[in-house]
């Protein structure tokens, strides 16, 4: 028997050779747990931050900016035309035609062609002295302050580049077409329809978009 025997112990309770038993303590399950959900708790924040990066190089940055507008500002859409203006018809309009030129017939040949195409002619005759080849342009349109947002614009897309006034103590709403020395002709009518067209209903105003964006 072994020194290492208790007496009384034997058979299969029986110690033999001269090493110690060595004693394990025991394992804390717990303190192995805490660090297993360390461990994943650890990886997900990793994983998810990585996730966050690869979404904003490919592309989730931006629309997360375009939400928020702090990048750039959310896409405008065109604005719709705006609505026709509330401009006088060419038949509702008196046109007085007068020649400031030392050329004979101008007035006539004139008053006839805007006639044609819709205007009510009034007089037609010799510019009065304050005007009479006074006028180097081609022409001269005068009429009462009323008339310079509705009247004069019509009238004017029949001769483009003449002048165009308003007299404050003018009294009735005809207007007058002075012409001047430069005149050649009236604007060809399908250039003065087109004009007239886009006069009343103007272009919508073109749309910015942020720098960068």
């Amino acid at each position: 028997m072994s020194m290492l025997t208790p007496p009384g112990m034997g058979g299969k309770y029986r110690i033999t050779g001269n090493r110690y038993p060595r004693m394990r303590r025991p394992r804390r399950r717990g303190r192995l747990v805490a660090v297993g959900i360390a461990s994943v708790v650890v990886l997900g924040v990793g994983g998810w931050g990585t996730l966050q990066l690869i979404d904003v190089f490919t592309g989730g940055g931006r629309k997360a900016s375009a939400a928020g507008g702090t990048d750039c500002a959310p896409a405008t859409k065109a604005s719709p035309s705006p609505s026709a203006r509330a401009l006088p018809e060419p038949r509702t309009i008196t046109v007085n035609v007068f020649n400031a030129t030392t050329r004979s017939g101008l007035a006539k040949k004139t008053a006839d062609e805007l006639k044609k195409r819709g205007f009510r002619i009034g007089d037609v005759g010799n510019a009065t002295k304050e005007y009479d080849k006074k006028v180097k342009g081609t022409g001269l349109l005068l009429g009462p302050a009323s008339a310079l947002d509705t009247a004069l614009p019509v009238l004017g897309t029949q001769l483009p580049g003449a002048e165009r006034r308003t007299e404050a103590a003018r009294k009735g709403a005809a207007v007058d077409l002075v012409i001047g020395d430069a005149f050649k002709e009236l604007a060809k009518k399908p250039d003065a329809d087109r004009a007239l067209t886009k006069l009343a209903t103007p272009e919508p105003a073109p749309t910015t978009k942020k720098k960068g964006c």
